[in-house]
């Protein structure tokens, strides 16, 4: 159980590092590209249009899966307790039934 939430820390923090470094990366090439561009005013809103795009979009993603990933977690986890319930019910049944029966 301690080795699944400290692998669920690394893929979590590693996951956030991809999304920050690409967000970072992103962002120095949109400035670079306006940099370069000397004032076309229409091709730099085309270059921090894309790029805002390009981060919103990684960003969001990430964030769904993430979200997507930790229900689907909670949900097997959920559905575990369950099955132990029902199992220990259907032991505790069947002990009854057979001290029942002597």
């Amino acid at each position: 159980m301690g080795q699944d939430i400290d692998l669920e820390k690394i893929r979590a923090r590693y996951g956030l590092l991809a999304v920050v470094g690409s967000n970072v990366a992103i962002t120095a090439v949109a400035i670079f590209g306006v940099w370069q561009l000397d004032g076309d005013r229409a091709v730099i809103v085309g270059v921090l249009t894309s790029a805002f795009t390009a981060m919103a979009g990684l960003t969001t993603a990430y964030l769904g899966i993430k979200a997507v990933s930790n229900t689907a977690q909670s949900m097997s986890k959920e559905a575990g307790r369950q099955q132990d319930a029902e199992r220990q019910q259907q032991q505790d049944a069947d002990t009854r039934s057979s001290t029942d029966q002597q």
